[in-house]
């Protein structure tokens, strides 16, 4: 096999797990089994520990010592510091934007955001009062995309995080930009497990009200965002 369809196969396994753990399909904790996997995917055992490596790295598996690769537990430590680190860059984002913009933003700095929101808002109109699917933490889901009312909800759950990608990007600060960047796919399994708790009307009406807010009061309106949602998750 030479290196390129090498880095493709491990690619592969790679985003085919993403998917089911970013969907919820595979339960927080669950066990990955490199045997398993490498015959699942028709790939050698080098392959899918490559693959693994690559999740571990963005955070949504973890290896332990005599254990193996497990997906994150996701408890309740690990919801405050990363909610934490969100605060410290989303906060420090809008602050600066602040700075720079004063409270009206130009259109060319909303303009982004503004763009998710529509998108949010094609998509509920198309299924009208849709409710995301629960998940279970324990068991997974059996789906986390199209779960029957027309709604892709893992596009969803990309766009939230699109939203707040936005909002820092307005601070046109390239290392807050970049390291925000890096929670990837750890706010996306984030925005799975809160999302239970909205409807999409819901979280339109909330992210809308949030970007008014973090123009007229910075980073204290982040900072009480990222609190309420850390609340839900903790208290579910």
């Amino acid at each position: 096999m030479s290196p390129h369809s090498a880095d493709t196969a491990v690619e592969r396994v790679a985003e085919a797990l993403r998917a089911e753990i970013l969907s919820g399909t595979v339960a927080l904790g669950s066990p990955l089994r490199e045997e398993a996997a490498a015959e699942r995917f028709g790939v050698s055992r080098h392959t899918v520990r490559s693959a693994f490596q690559r999740l571990v790295a963005e955070r949504l598996a973890v290896a332990e010592a005599y254990r193996g690769v497990r997906v994150v537990s996701f408890d309740p430590d690990e919801i405050v510091a990363l909610q934490q680190l969100r605060a410290a860059l989303e906060g420090e984002a809008v602050r600066i934007a602040g700075e720079r913009h004063g409270t009206t933003w130009p259109d060319a700095a909303l303009a982004p955001a503004v763009a998710v929101l529509e998108r949010l808002e094609e998509i509920a109109e198309a299924a009208p009062g849709a409710r995301p699917p629960a998940v279970d933490a324990g068991a997974g889901t059996s789906s986390g995309t199209d779960t029957g009312d027309g709604i892709d909800w893992l596009e969803v759950e990309r766009l939230h995080a699109d939203f707040h990608r936005a909002v820092v990007a307005a601070s046109s600060s390239p290392r807050i930009v970049e390291a925000h960047d890096a929670l990837g796919s750890e706010l996306l399994l984030f925005l799975l497990h809160v999302r239970p708790h909205y409807t999409l009307e819901g979280l339109i009406a909330e992210h809308r009200e949030l970007l008014g807010a973090v123009q007229l009061r910075g980073a204290e309106a982040m900072r009480e965002h990222l609190a309420h949602s850390t609340e839900l998750l903790l208290r579910s």
